[in-house]
């Protein structure tokens, strides 16, 4: 075929046959092309990697924060303000610094200032809110319940976190909210066991 080109070519045909013999900048069109593929492709790799990695470690978390509220230990957890005021049960500050203990020892690499707590008791199972904590505007919701219970209490615990993502080439993004960032949700419903008040 391309012989035939050549042949075809009448005056041009000593350029015509030295384009198409000159293979010096191939590897600069392959680049070209494939490139910004492969940055896609790994980019994409890495971050769904660490996305996976993140939503283990907070359901991870979930399950461990939840055992603070079922055994009773939110509960009669004594606390000491600034002033040295002494206070019975967990704060919602106090759950969540503990929560966040947790979820440091199980993914360092994320940040305590994206993590939401909520937690709310419910008269049965079947009136769990398992829905998106996000407002009328579809964005992540400012304010969040924190109600313990006591013993015997169906409790619905939800840790939210923001994880900010990065655009990558050819439009690849893991981003499920408006601001750019995806949303990571673990639950877990239980129901608080008899403990030992003070």
């Amino acid at each position: 075929m391309a012989r035939r080109l050549i042949a075809n070519a009448g005056p041009m045909r000593g350029v015509a046959l030295a384009l198409l013999l000159d293979c010096r900048a191939s590897l600069s069109v392959e680049i070209a092309v494939m490139g910004p593929m492969f940055v896609a492709l790994l980019t994409a790799i890495l971050q769904i990697a660490l996305v996976f990695m993140a939503q283990g470690a907070l359901e991870t978390t979930a399950e461990q924060a939840s055992r603070l509220i079922m055994t009773g230990q939110a509960q009669t957890y004594a606390g000491t303000t600034s002033t040295g005021t002494t206070y019975t049960g967990m704060t919602q500050a106090d759950f969540k610094s503990a929560a966040c203990t947790e979820l440091r020892a199980s993914a360092p690499f994320l940040s305590c200032s994206n993590l939401y707590v909520d937690v709310t008791t419910v008269s049965a199972y079947s009136s769990a809110v398992m829905g998106l904590p996000l407002d009328s505007k579809g964005k992540l919701a400012t304010s969040f319940n924190y109600s313990v219970g006591t013993q015997g209490t169906i409790v619905v615990l939800r840790l939210i976190y923001q994880w900010p993502t990065v655009s990558a080439p050819l439009g690849f993004t893991l981003s499920n909210q408006s601001d750019g960032s995806r949303l990571l949700l673990a639950t877990s419903v239980f129901k608080s066991e008899p403990y030992v008040t003070s």
